[in-house]
């Protein structure tokens, strides 16, 4: 008797191992009827582009199954991509994924991107029409690289018309509940949360508290912080920012250094610096490129902020890792 759901899952070269793992023991916990790891309810398929050992972002390597491309496609309901840290390699992956995927949707699948792995399916014309979740710390990157794809600020996952983006991270477990639930009812679908020690499944609208620096932050200067990362690459104004949220600079300047000790403009200048500098360590583009994602104008302002702020050039920076003379971060 064939499963209620198949899945075909790739993880892409360098891919992070958290929400792999979350989400393929959600599937396990859910496949049979006790904890024996059978593929009675849903089945899976591990694949890799070329069917060699896949390696993580951790270093860790997973041998997969089966090369994918040569993989009967109409034997799954659902594509499951897990991209890697480095969103612009993700994306460098269409010409080598585009004839996959496009085959997939052709037969029918569901095409599931899960962390990175939204760049690649964004790279080859395949969510075009559609709204996209990425992770919040990529979504000005996003955003730049993709302006016609509308992105949904701070959701863990979005099930659009054939088109499944998930920000990564234990989001996958919220993810797999989802999916599971459709196929085998949401009974199944939940089990196995408590062997997982997680407490319930989140919906996809699920604020992360973690997000915020300071839980016990006024409510005003906690939708500041999510406007902040929404806003990152703009060249809105602090004053712009407070009109959003109803009150004046000067209130929301009280807020913020009652709260965090500064300004609510020096505050959004170090999100942004934080972010250029994880942007430089973790990716390969330009210093323009980096500086227009995070809302630092060009690449000679970005060098000359970066240089006051960590005591070093923007490719030194780059060049000697995140341990370049770096002060301690104040935004978490």
């Amino acid at each position: 008797m064939p499963a209620d759901i198949r899945l075909l899952i790739l993880p892409l070269p360098d891919f992070a191992l958290l929400p792999f793992g979350a989400f393929l023991d959600k599937l396990r916990f859910s496949a049979d009827d006790e904890d024996y790891s059978q593929q009675r309810y849903c089945s899976w398929t591990l694949a890799g582009l070329t069917g060699e050992a896949v390696p993580s972002s951790s270093g860790a390597v997973l041998h997969v199954e089966a090369n994918a491309h040569e993989l009967n496609l109409a034997e799954y309901d659902y594509l499951v991509l897990f991209g890697s840290r480095n969103a612009s390699a993700t994306a460098a992956l269409a010409p080598a994924c585009q004839q996959l995927l496009k085959r997939a949707a052709k037969a029918g699948l569901q095409l599931v991107a899960i962390d990175n792995a939204a760049f690649l399916l964004a790279a080859c014309g395949l969510l075009d029409g559609r709204k996209v979740v990425v992770h919040w710390r990529h979504e000005a990157e996003f955003r730049a690289a993709f302006p016609q794809l509308q992105v949904l600020r701070e959701q863990l996952y979005c099930i659009d018309a054939g088109r499944i983006t998930c920000a990564g991270g234990t989001a996958a477990i919220d993810l797999a509940v989802a999916l599971l639930a459709q196929a085998c009812g949401r009974a199944r679908a939940l089990k196995g949360l408590a062997d997982m020690l997680v407490d319930e499944s989140r919906d996809s609208r699920h604020a992360l508290r973690s997000l915020d620096a300071d839980a016990g932050q006024g409510r005003q200067v906690q939708r500041a912080l999510a406007l902040m990362r929404h806003h990152l690459g703009a060249r809105a104004s602090i004053e712009q920012l407070a009109a959003e949220l109803g009150i004046s600079r000067r209130q929301l300047d009280r807020q913020f250094q009652a709260s965090h000790g500064m300004t609510a403009k020096a505050w959004w200048q170090e999100m942004r610096l934080q972010q250029a500098r994880w942007r430089l360590v973790n990716s390969s583009h330009s210093l323009a490129q980096i500086a227009d994602e995070v809302g630092l104008g060009d690449a000679s302002y970005l060098g000359k902020c970066v240089r006051q702020r960590f005591g070093c050039t923007a490719l030194a920076l780059r060049s000697q890792g995140a341990y370049c003379g770096v002060p301690n971060n104040p935004v978490q």
